[in-house]
C-alpha cells in the first residue's frame, strides 16, 4: 500500500487526494501520562481491489464474534439499524427579507441541518414525512408536499433541513430492520434518503438519493453539502441456536472468507429528470489508516446544490470509524473513539487505552473533500463543541476513564498539522481530576470546560499559546452545565441542571457567567426550573438567543417553551409558550415575531411579552 496522493489521469487508484503544506517547526509539548499515540496515523489507498478485499476481510475476521459484529447487529440479515439523518440547502432569493434568526450553528460559515429552516421569506418544516412552507408575514401555510407517500409508516418523525435559495435538501433516516413492527422488504427499506425540492413554486421533488448506511452528520458551505454515512458490512451470518461460540464463530468466520467488494462498499441509487441511475462506491475511493483497516467504513458525499440535480454524490470512503462530525468553512473532521491496534470481539474493552482518531479534510472548495492529515488523543470528546480549530490548531477536549469504568481525569490537547499528521503541540490537563466533562466551549484564544461529578468546576482556560495551554481560572458551583453560549460583555451562559450536595439532578438551571477576568470567572445570575429540563441541554439547535434583546428561549421537556430575558447582571422570565398536546422543539425569529415549533403546528408570539399572536396548525 502507498500513502494517499493526487493521482493524475485515470490510471492508478484515485482514493483520497492528499494538500500540500509547509511543515511546521517542532515545539515543546506539556504531556499528561496516557497510553502512547500510535507510531503515524495518516490514510493510504490500497494498490489494487484484491488487496482492499484482504485488507476488509482480514478486519472483520478479527471483530467477529458468535453473535456478529456487535449487540445491533442481525443474525441473519446483516444491516445495523440506521442512526441519524441530516438536511441541506442554500440561503438567497431577490425579494428583500425581514431580519431573521439562524440555527444555532457550531462554526460560522459551516451550517448545521435542523427540523426547520428559514430565509425570512419562508419558513420550511418536515413532519411526519409532510413538507410545509409557511409565509411569515401573512402567517398562511403557502406550499405543502407529501414526501413518504405509501411510505409513511416507515419514515421517521423528524427530518432535517438546510435550504439554498430556492432548494432544500431533506434528510430521511429510515428505519433499520429492528425499528418498528414491520419486516423489510429488502435493503432497500433500510437505506437513508435525500431528497431534493424545488420551493421556486409549488413544492416539487427534483432529484433523489439513496445508499447503504446510516447518516452521521452533514454540512453545508456556500452551496456545496457535504453528507457523511456509516456503513457495516452487509453480512447475513447463520444461526445455529445449538452451537457452540466457537462454532459459532467459525462460521461467520466462513461468511467472511466468501464475501466480496460488494458486501463493503455501499450501494447507491439517484434519480434525474425521472431516470433511475445506480452505483457503488470503487475500490479506487477506499482508503484505510495506515497501521489498521477498519470494520465500518465511513463515506463523505458531497452535492452541489446550485447544480440542476444531485448527481452521484462523488463518494470517497475510509475503512475506519467515528460517531462525531464538526465542520468549519474550511475543513471537516471526522472523530471516532477506539482502541488502539485491531478490534478483537474476545478481547476485554479497555477504557484506559481509549483514543479518539481524527481525520482532517479539506472542504474549501466546491467538489470531493481532499485528506489532509490525521492525528489522535487519549479519551473521548462529549461531542462536537469539544472541538476547535483556530489559528491553524484544532483544540480538542477529552476524558479518559480508567479499568473501573470510573473517570480519571480531562485535557484539553492542541494539535497541528506537520505534513499529513495531526500532531500534538501542547496539552494542559488535570482537568476534573474523578470527573468527566459535560461541556465545551471554544471563544477565540480562550477555552471554558465542565467538568461534574458531584459539583461543577468551569475552568477557564488559555490556549493563545498552543504549546503552553494553561488554566486560568475555576469557578465551583452546584449541579453542571451541558452546553455553554457566548453573550456580549463577555458572559456566558449555562444551560443544565442544578444538582444537590450528592450530584443528584434538581432541575434545569440556566447560569449567567462573567468571563471578563479569566483568572475569576464568577456567576452573576441563576435561573432555575425544578424537576424539568430543556431540550438544548443535549440538542444546541434547540436554543435561541438573541443578543440585542437579550432573548432567550428554552424548550422544556414539559411540552412548553419558556421566554427569558438576560441581561449583563441577570436574568428574568418573560412567560410561557405552550402548544397544547405538542412538544414544542425549535424557536426563530422573523421580522422581530418568535415563530415556535411543534409536532402539533407553529405559533407566532410577541416576544417581549409572550403573548400568542396566531397559531397554525400541521394537519
Amino acid at each position: 500500500m502507498r500513502p494517499v496522493t493526487a493521482v493524475a489521469g485515470t490510471v492508478g487508484l484515485l482514493a483520497l487526494p492528499l494538500l500540500a503544506g509547509s511543515a511546521v517547526a517542532t515545539v515543546p509539548t506539556v504531556s499528561t501520562p496516557g497510553p502512547p499515540p500510535p507510531a503515524a496515523l495518516r490514510l493510504v489507498a490500497y494498490d489494487s481491489c484484491a488487496e482492499a478485499l484482504a485488507g476488509l476481510r482480514a478486519a472483520a475476521t478479527a471483530t467477529v464474534g458468535p453473535w456478529g459484529f456487535g449487540p445491533g447487529w442481525r443474525r441473519a440479515g446483516g444491516i445495523v439499524p440506521a442512526q441519524g439523518d441530516n438536511v441541506m440547502g442554500r440561503e438567497g432569493g431577490t425579494a428583500p427579507a425581514p431580519a431573521y434568526s439562524t440555527t444555532n450553528n457550531h462554526e460560522p460559515g459551516a451550517d448545521e441541518p435542523d427540523l426547520v429552516k428559514t430565509d425570512g421569506r419562508r419558513i420550511v418544516t418536515v413532519a411526519g414525512g409532510v413538507l410545509r412552507v409557511v409565509d411569515p408575514a401573512t402567517r398562511r401555510e403557502t406550499g405543502r408536499l407529501d414526501l413518504a407517500g405509501a411510505d409513511r409508516g416507515r419514515w421517521w418523525p423528524d427530518n432535517d433541513l438546510l435550504l439554498h435559495g430556492d432548494r432544500a435538501l431533506v434528510l430521511v433516516r429510515s428505519p433499520g430492520p429492528e425499528v418498528g413492527p414491520w419486516p423489510a422488504r429488502d435493503e432497500a427499506d433500510v437505506r437513508p434518503r435525500l431528497l431534493l425540492v424545488d420551493l421556486a413554486g409549488p413544492p416539487k421533488v427534483v432529484g433523489t438519493y439513496r445508499i447503504e448506511g446510516s447518516l452521521l452528520d452533514a454540512r453545508m458551505t456556500g452551496s456545496t453539502v457535504r453528507v457523511v454515512v456509516r456503513s457495516e458490512p452487509r453480512l447475513a451470518f447463520p444461526y445455529a441456536e445449538r452451537s457452540t461460540d466457537a462454532e459459532r464463530t467459525a462460521a461467520n468466520r466462513a461468511v467472511i472468507a466468501k464475501a466480496g467488494l460488494d458486501a463493503w462498499l455501499p450501494g447507491y441509487e439517484w434519480t434525474a429528470d425521472g431516470v433511475r441511475h445506480t452505483g457503488r462506491v470503487g475500490c479506487d475511493r477506499l482508503s484505510r489508516p495506515a497501521d489498521a483497516t477498519g470494520t465500518s467504513l465511513l463515506t463523505v458525499l458531497s452535492f452541489d446544490l446550485a447544480a440542476g440535480g444531485l448527481g452521484d454524490g462523488d463518494p470517497v470512503s475510509v475503512a475506519s470509524d467515528a460517531d462525531t462530525v464538526y465542520g468549519t468553512p474550511g475543513s471537516l473532521y471526522l472523530a471516532g473513539v477506539a482502541e488502539p491496534g485491531p478490534r478483537r470481539w474476545d478481547r476485554p474493552w479497555r477504557p484506559e487505552s481509549v483514543r479518539t482518531t481524527i481525520y482532517q479534510f479539506d472542504t474549501g472548495a466546491p467538489g470531493r473533500p481532499r485528506y489532509v492529515a490525521a492525528g489522535s488523543v487519549p479519551g473521548s470528546p462529549v461531542n462536537q463543541y469539544a472541538l476547535s480549530e483556530w489559528q491553524g490548531h484544532l483544540r480538542v477536549a477529552t476524558t479518559r476513564e480508567n479499568r473501573r469504568g470510573t473517570t480519571s481525569a480531562s485535557a484539553v490537547h492542541v494539535l497541528t498539522r506537520r505534513g499529513d499528521r495531526l500532531a500534538q503541540t501542547g496539552v494542559v490537563g488535570g482537568l476534573g481530576r474523578g470527573e468527566r466533562i459535560y461541556s465545551v466551549r471554544y471563544l477565540g484564544g480562550t477555552g471554558y470546560v465542565v467538568t461534574f461529578r458531584q459539583t461543577d468546576p468551569l475552568y477557564a482556560l488559555d490556549l493563545t499559546d498552543p504549546a503552553a495551554p494553561r488554566v486560568t481560572g475555576e469557578l465551583k458551583i452546584t449541579g453542571w452545565s451541558s452546553y455553554l453560549h457566548p453573550v456580549p460583555g463577555d458572559r456566558l451562559l449555562g444551560v443544565g441542571q442544578e444538582a444537590d450536595a450528592r450530584g443528584r439532578p434538581q432541575g434545569l438551571q440556566v447560569s449567567l457567567f462573567d468571563v471578563h477576568d479569566p483568572a475569576r470567572p464568577t456567576r452573576l445570575a441563576r435561573y432555575h426550573v425544578p424537576v424539568d429540563m430543556s431540550t438544548a441541554e443535549y440538542e444546541p439547535h434547540a436554543f435561541l438567543f438573541e443578543p440585542t434583546t437579550g432573548l432567550l428561549a428554552l424548550p422544556l421537556v414539559t411540552g412548553s417553551i419558556r421566554l427569558l430575558t438576560v441581561t449583563d447582571r441577570d436574568i428574568a422570565e418573560v412567560g410561557t409558550v405552550d402548544h397544547g398536546t405538542g412538544q414544542a422543539r425549535r424557536s426563530l425569529l422573523v421580522g422581530g415575531e418568535l415563530w415556535t415549533v411543534s409536532e402539533a403546528g407553529l405559533r407566532v408570539t410577541d416576544p417581549r411579552t409572550a403573548r400568542s399572536l396566531g397559531w397554525l396548525p400541521l394537519t
